[in-house]
Parts: C-alpha cells; structure tokens; sequence
C-alpha cells in the first residue's frame, strides 16, 4: 500500500460513522492476555473508531496533548451544558465535593491517600508550586537534569535569582549501562547544602523511564526530599506512588489520561504540604490540608468532571492493557530502524526503560529539518527536539495509531537514511 492510498483509506475509516462503545468491546478480549491484546489489530481497529481522526496527516505527536475518544468528549460537553444550565447553584454547593470526589479517584489510581492528591491544570503548575513555594534559604542547593522540561528549569532559576538558591545541574545518558549508573549520577551532585532534587518519571523528550524508586530511597539517606515529573506516567504505565515514596509527584491528565486540555494533578506526601508556600491565598488555615495548596478562584469546573469520565474509560480498557499496547507499537517501529547506521534511536533499548515514547533522528539532518520533511513529503505530525544530547523527532503514538501507519513511517525513516 502506497503512502496516497493508505491515508485516503485512513481518511475513509476516520469518516465512517462506526462506533464501538467500550463496555461492549472489552468482553471480546477479555480471555487474552495483555500481551496477546497489545498485537491485535482487529480489536485497536475498532478501538480507534472511537476517535475522531484528522485524515490530513498521519499524528504521532500525542505526548503534548492525547486526544479523547469521542466517549470521553461527548461526556466533557455534557458537563459543560449541565453547569451552564445549574450556574450558579451548581458552583455555590456541589462543585468542591464533586472536585475531591474526583481527586479521590486520582488518588487511588496511582496508589494515595485521598488527602495527598489535589486537581491542578498541568504538571507545570503543580511543580512550580513546590519549586516556588519550597522555605528555600541562601545557600541551599537543588539538583535536576538537563532533559528536565524546561518550565520547571526556568522556575529553578526564578528561585536561584529570588532566594540564593544553587542549581546542580546533571546530564543523563540516553543509553545508561545500569539503574546504579543513573542513581549515581544525582548522588555525586549532592551535598550536605541539597534540600530538593527533581528527577522525571519518564522524561519527556525520550521516552526514557528512571529508576525512581531507587533514586528516591537514595536521596532520603542524604535526608533531600524528591519532587517527580510525572507528565507523562499517568494513565500510560502502571505504578504506586507509595512503592515509588517520592515527596512530591506532578502529572497532566490531558496526556497519555486522555481528559480534556487543562486538568494535572499534584500529590504531596502527608507532613510536607505545611512547609509549601501557597501562590494564591486560599481560606483553609490548617496547614496540612493540601486544599491550602490549590487556590485557583472561579475556572472551568466541567473540565474537573470529565477527568472521571477518563478515568472510566481506562478502567474499562485496563491500564495493563492500555501499558502493553504502547509499549508494542513503540518496539514496533523502534525494531525496524535500530540497526540502520544512519538511524538514531535516542531510547534505551531495554523494554522496561521504555514504554510508548521514543526519540529518532537521522544522521546529518537537523531535527527541524526531519519534521518538517516528514509532514511535507509523507504527511506525518511529530515534533522536533534539539536539546542537549538529544537531536531528533520524539514519537508519540497513542492507543489508535495502527501498525500500517508505522508502517509508513518506518518507511520514510528508511528512505531518509538513504538518501
């Protein structure tokens, strides 16, 4: 199948009116492993007929935003009209218990206490209210990486500026030899002056999973607390936040949850909220309540809502599932191009250093230069990165991308190294 023709047969199957619900599809499955689900096409076929797809280009760019299924979706715009149609009523009684119900859900999705998750916007804001509301003192270190994102760095140098803080800052190696390799990495940068270290959950430019428990127990030797980056770990792989036993966790649920843009999360282990600072002055006067923490005035409460409906759909579906999928079509492609010498492949090889993203680039082509060649001439959406020792396209596929569109990109990127 050419290139033309696969995405016109994409642009046919985008437009057919077939839906699948979830609840009566799961039972077709439900016999198999993850595993033997993860590499049935006919049942992530139909699953992708729940999506609403544009037919324009091939979308390997979901690590900024996943889209929703059109189940999701049609349940955030019911929300939306059902406070419209309360107004005020409904903001005046039952939006802040409707609020910690769903945070309560949260929580026991990544294995917490109710009372230590909090609904924020994105990963941004939640780590920046640690990073800016942390009782820093002249003097005192924090330790990160390079291929930390970058919002959190430059709050990092905000604190440096305002407080006197010093930022150590550490490379991590895209092919590590050991989790030992990388623990130790962020404990030659400590010192007895370290109060803070963030360290990323997966990091976002690679796909890179870190050893965080193993970095957390570390750090808590040399008594620094960790804050984890964890924009892309929920809803993409399973984890506990207590087996983990990190101090702060950070996440947006407009990824790999697949909730509407504009709803994050943040977990604070029980006895460290106190010592945060809060942004915005909110009511609670008790200093271990984490509300004191999310003071954000009137904002759009259906988004709050729908982050149930995500979460009922990944239940449905089964994170399990959901896990081995994007782990099997990322060493779909990831196989294919590995051993070409002119195909760069920023992630590590090892299946559980991985799991639905990676990073490519090609030898002696800028990565703006690849992304753009690949959505002029083989319509395909990804995005560059050209950052410290990662120069490539991160890749993204999500639930619904199928195989015959890895097909053709595996295409393009062989082609590329050719020429």
């Amino acid at each position: 199948m050419t290139k033309r023709d696969f995405l016109k047969t994409a642009a046919a199957i985008t437009s057919t009116p077939i839906f699948f619900p979830l609840d009566k599809l799961m039972p077709s499955i439900a016999h198999l492993s993850p595993e033997e689900v993860a590499k049935d096409e006919v049942f992530w076929k139909k699953i992708r007929a729940g999506y609403r797809l544009k037919p324009d280009y091939i979308n390997l760019e979901n690590g900024y935003y996943c889209i929703s299924p059109e189940e999701i979706l049609e349940s955030y715009l019911a929300h939306a009209r059902e406070v419209n149609y309360q107004g005020s009523w409904y903001m005046r009684t039952v939006q802040w218990e409707n609020k910690d119900k769903i945070a309560a859900r949260l929580a026991q999705l990544i294995d917490a206490e109710s009372e230590e998750v909090i609904i924020t916007r994105n990963t941004t804001e939640s780590l920046d209210t640690i990073i800016g509301g942390y009782p820093w003192k002249a003097g005192d270190e924090a330790v990160f990486a390079a291929q930390d994102y970058g919002a959190m760095r430059v709050m990092f140098e905000q604190v440096a500026k305002k407080h006197g803080v010093v930022n150590k800052i550490i490379s991590i190696p895209n092919h590590p030899k050991s989790d030992e390799e990388i623990v130790a990495l962020y404990e030659d940068a400590i010192t007895p002056k370290t109060r803070l270290l963030m360290v990323c959950h997966i990091i976002n430019i690679t796909g890179h999973i870190l050893p965080i428990k193993k970095i957390c127990e570390m750090a808590h030797r040399h008594v620094v607390e960790v804050m984890v980056d964890g924009a892309h770990a929920i809803g993409h792989f399973q984890f506990s936040i207590k087996d983990l036993d990190c101090d702060y966790y950070g996440s947006s649920l407009h990824k790999w949850l697949s909730a509407p843009l504009g709803c994050g999360l943040l977990f604070v282990k029980q006895g460290s909220a106190a010592k945060i600072w809060p942004r915005f002055a909110d009511w609670t006067t008790d200093l271990n309540d984490l509300h004191r923490l999310n003071h954000t005035g009137t904002h759009p409460v259906h988004t709050d809502l729908a982050i149930g409906n995500a979460l009922d759909y990944l239940e449905k579906l089964g994170l399990e599932r959901k896990e081995a999928r994007l782990r099997y079509i990322q060493n779909y492609w990831t196989d294919k191009v590995r051993k070409n010498p002119n195909i760069i492949v920023n992630t590590p090889e090892e299946r559980q250093r991985s799991c639905g993203i990676a990073n490519v680039g090609i030898k002696g082509m800028k990565p703006h230069i690849l992304a753009k060649t690949l959505l002029d001439k083989y319509k395909i959406w990804t995005v560059a990165i050209d950052e410290t020792v990662v120069h490539g396209c991160r890749i993204t596929p999500n639930i619904y991308t199928s195989t015959e569109e890895l097909d053709v990109f595996v295409g393009a990127l062989r082609e590329l190294a050719e020429g």
